[in-house]
């Protein structure tokens, strides 16, 4: 296997970068390793390593170190190849009776089997195999896999460990004299029957590189220094106040109290809580000083071993006219590496302002009058008494109204006050007033556009039979694997896009001919592919006109960098942004505008089968780590991030037509904060709107979401597409929710109706013809579009 110098280079970064995603969440002093010996290897995650979730996300690179690999290139001898042997063969079986069945499904609704199983989980099966190994030394690698399209379930095999799982993991533990369960998973496992061996690490799910770190770890080339940036806990230990799952409706019952929030609020201890990582060694952190702008403390490495510390700072909010969770975090920073002794004074700046609550009755987001805590973790550092309630922003209500009140805790859980009090005053926080209703300017080549013309630029590129291509990846003239591009009229260049999140995902291998370029292999993810028949694989070859090379074959690998969830568990802003880096230089390699990544929605519930691809269970975190990939991205002219899914995407199960129901609070306080910091502090050239809708209206239909907040109150100014709306994709037959429409896409502001077709052009044309459809808006839409066509490509030539 012969590596380009950029995939060595990239695969060097995401091997030295992906210990800091890495959380040791049990220690007894036996790891790191002094050196390589006999090692005793098990689990379903040894050879079959998960480097990244399944769907859209999944890239294809030119090779995925598994740990079995990784292990043995660092010199060690696995002593268990027949329990692996035997943990191969029965996974194969598992897997065909798993895909059979789905077909059957699909067959039975009507439905193609890739949408009927589309991301779903197969349990990890259960074995009755001997488990003993050579050697002093064990690691049980325990993997779950989930992707786009399915949910994850609380059943033995996925949130739960089977019987196999368990009974061996415990078996071992008490067997060798160094055991190490280690986690290659993208969301939590409810680990309380084992939440007593000795040594637990979670691995995650880190790219091509993961078997590799891994090995580094045992062997103490490197080091774990990451924090948990979601609650790990027994199932039923977590909150059932909402609802999950349903076809048509979603109740966000549980309001702001999502994730840590839950948990502090009902006094409930986690298995792991919130921003909780150990590392190899210990640190002491001590407040040194703290005021109404900045908290200063110094970390001291205490322990044997170098580390970096992470310091989280949350506000404990007063709760007067509003309810409040016990603290919220606020602000962070990582320590640079620290050898054994050695110290670090860091000062963590906070805005209070990211403490504010929204009040529904005055459409504020406000500061109330009391006291406000400011802890450095769980230790108080000042607390900040403002004199009266200071109002920071008037907006407009929006969004709609679910069709019940949000909860709130019995019993509010108080936090003590720091010994350090500081008068702080409502009239120093100026209000900010939005201005709504800005007319835009149209630029004068749009002007002289046809109506024809026009909506070909609201809408993706369809081929010369109207037919949409972005769903089986060759929506591109240019590139091999692309996920779509906009439409080339009038001379504007279009502008081409490729999924993630977790590195680019475009064609392997493709060859040019005078037609322009074409992907040679399957353009479809691998999890999607093995779903087909051998009809439907021939039907798919001639959809994609997939033929003999005419020409030289060329290449074009990707690198897979670590997972969502991973990347936030580093808590480094500056690791994020150069793994964004990375990504943007192969886009700048393979012609790429737009990559449709990152994905920020919260993890409102450990099911949702795509929590992998998002960061957090909460807004500031997931809006930082956003907001840090898209600077790393955009440093590449011509290249832009494509934040999504916008919004309260929480859910994979029926995602093109369930309703999300949820209250303005809970909106603009969690699952719309992330997004409002990453555009404040980022400006990516694109967001992408979700399946779903909200409280009854699609969110690519929402004028008050796209237009009134994302740009009149943000001062977003980029480019908002929909997530690829096809007809004939729904998971459920006789859905209550229509699919969204492109007419009214665009009478919100939505500038592109993504994949795009021949149908979704002439709902343009029909509704301009009613009247219910402005040429004016087009207009609107169409010079964002082109614009940022121009900005891109003028930059990449320059």
């Amino acid at each position: 296997m012969k590596l380009n110098e950029y995939e060595i280079k990239h695969a060097a970064a995401v091997r030295r970068l992906a210990p800091e995603c890495v959380v040791l969440l049990k220690r007894d002093g036996t790891f790191p390793l002094d050196a390589p010996g006999k090692l005793a290897l098990y689990g379903s995650g040894a050879r079959r390593t998960v480097k990244g979730g399944t769907g859209s996300g999944e890239v294809n690179s030119r090779y995925s170190v598994t740990v079995e690999e990784g292990l043995e290139k660092a010199g060690f001898e696995i002593t268990t190849k027949p329990w692996l042997n035997a943990w191969d063969e029965t996974v194969k079986t598992a897997r065909k009776a798993f895909v059979a069945k789905i077909r059957a499904r699909a067959r039975k609704k009507h439905i193609p089997a890739p949408l009927e199983g589309m991301g779903a989980v197969m349990p990890e099966p259960e074995y009755g195999f001997s488990f003993l190994g050579e050697g002093d030394t064990a690691v049980y690698v325990l993997s779950r896999i989930s992707g786009e399209g399915s949910d994850r379930n609380p059943i033995k095999g996925d949130i739960l460990l089977s019987d196999s799982e368990r009974r061996d993991i415990l078996k071992m533990n008490e067997s060798y004299p160094r055991f190490l369960l280690v986690l290659n998973v993208g969301g939590p496992v409810d680990l309380s029957p084992v939440k007593d061996v000795k040594n637990i690490l979670l691995l995650s799910q880190l790219g091509a590189e993961t078997g590799n770190v891994l090995a580094d770890l045992l062997l103490g080339k490197s080091y774990p220094s990451g924090k948990l940036a979601t609650t790990w806990a027994a199932w039923e230990d977590y909150s059932r106040i909402g609802e999950f799952g349903d076809a048509d409706e979603t109740r966000y019952r549980e309001g702001v109290y999502v994730g840590y929030r839950y948990f502090d609020s009902m006094g409930r201890k986690p298995l792991f809580p919130f921003g909780f990582g150990l590392g190899y060694t210990d640190f002491e952190t001590k407040i040194t000083d703290a005021d109404e702008r900045s908290v200063s403390v110094t970390v001291k490495n205490t322990g044997y071993f170098s580390g970096k510390e992470t310091v989280q700072l949350f506000a404990a909010v007063p709760s007067v006219s509003l309810d409040q969770s016990p603290r919220k975090l606020l602000a962070f920073a990582k320590t640079r590496e620290l050898l054994p002794g050695e110290e670090e004074k860091l000062t963590v700046p906070f805005d209070l302002r990211d403490a504010a609550s929204y009040d529904e009755k005055t459409a504020c987001y406000v500061l109330e009058k009391g006291d406000y805590t400011i802890l450095a973790g769980d230790i108080p550092a000042v607390t900040l008494r403002l004199d009266e309630t200071a109002v920071l922003r008037k907006v407009r209500s929006a969004l709609g109204k679910p069709d019940f009140t949000d909860w709130k805790p019995e019993r509010p859980v108080t936090l003590p006050a720091a010994d350090k009090v500081i008068r702080i005053f409502a009239a120093d926080f100026a209000a900010e007033t939005v201005q709504y209703g800005a007319e835009a300017q149209i630029d004068p080549i749009i002007e002289e556009l046809t109506n024809e013309e026009l909506a070909c630029l609201n809408t993706g590129r369809f081929d010369s039979r109207g037919v949409i291509t972005g769903m089986i990846g060759n929506a591109s003239s240019t590139v091999a694997g692309a996920a779509g591009e906009t439409a080339c009229v009038h001379g504007f260049p279009p502008l081409v896009m490729a999924d993630g999140p977790a590195g680019l995902r475009i064609s392997r291998e493709y060859y040019e001919d005078e037609k322009g370029v074409h992907a040679l292999g399957d353009t479809m993810p691998e999890s999607v592919m093995e779903l087909l028949s051998p009809m439907e694989r021939k039907v798919m070859a001639l959809m994609t006109r997939r033929k003999k090379p005419s020409g030289e074959v060329k290449e074009q690998y990707c690198t897979a960098i670590p997972i969502g969830s991973a990347i936030a568990q580093s808590w480094n802003t500056d690791l994020a942004e150069e793994l964004g880096g990375i990504v943007g230089a192969e886009m700048e390699r393979f012609g790429v505008h737009l990559w449709l990544a990152p994905a920020l929605n919260i993890h409102r519930d450990i099911r949702c089968g795509r929590n992998f691809e998002y960061y957090s269970e909460d807004p500031l975190i997931s809006g930082k780590m956003a907001a840090a990939i898209t600077r790393g991205v955009q440093k590449h002219p011509g290249r832009g991030t494509t934040i999504k899914h916008f919004a309260a995407n929480n859910q994979e199960y029926n995602r093109i037509g369930s309703n999300s129901q949820v209250s303005e609070r809970a909106m603009r306080e969690i699952y719309l904060r992330g997004f409002e910091i990453c555009v404040k502090e980022s400006q990516p050239h694109a967001l992408m709107t979700s399946y779903n809708l909200l409280n009854g209206v699609h969110t690519s239909e929402r004028r008050d979401l796209i237009t009134d907040i994302l740009r009149a109150e943000w001062g977003y100014e980029g480019i908002v597409m929909t997530d690829w709306v096809i007809g004939g994709m729904k998971q459920i037959r006789n859905p209550r929710h229509r699919n969204a429409l492109s007419d009214r896409v665009a009478a919100a502001g939505g500038d592109l109706f993504m994949p795009g077709s021949k149908g979704d052009w002439k709902n343009l044309m029909c509704a301009l013809k009613k009247g219910t459809l402005s040429r004016r808006q087009l207009e609107e839409n169409a010079t964002r579009v082109c614009r940022m066509a121009k900005k891109l490509t003028e930059a990449e030539h320059a």
